[in-house]
């Protein structure tokens, strides 16, 4: 029970902390998932299955890119 609770405490600290980013990643990654099966199901005709599971994957390997790049980009900013 405790290491859930502990568990929870850290992620809602990770969230207060970062709200903004989280949020603009979480934008992010829904339009990008769109975007993905959309263009590969147009111009490359690939089934439904296929253009989900490369819409699935690859955004999520972007958004860990975009959080941690808008983290950078942000402390960057604070400093000037």
């Amino acid at each position: 029970m405790e290491l859930t609770s502990g568990l929870f405490k850290a992620a809602g600290n990770i969230y207060s902390s970062n709200k903004g980013s989280i949020l603009r990643t979480i934008i992010y990654t829904i339009g990008h998932f769109i975007i993905a099966i959309t263009v590969l199901m147009t111009i490359s005709s690939v089934s439904f299955v296929v253009a989900l599971t490369d819409a699935i994957v690859e955004p999520l390997a972007n958004a860990v890119w975009y959080f941690i790049l808008d983290k950078w980009w942000m402390s960057k900013k604070n400093k000037n």
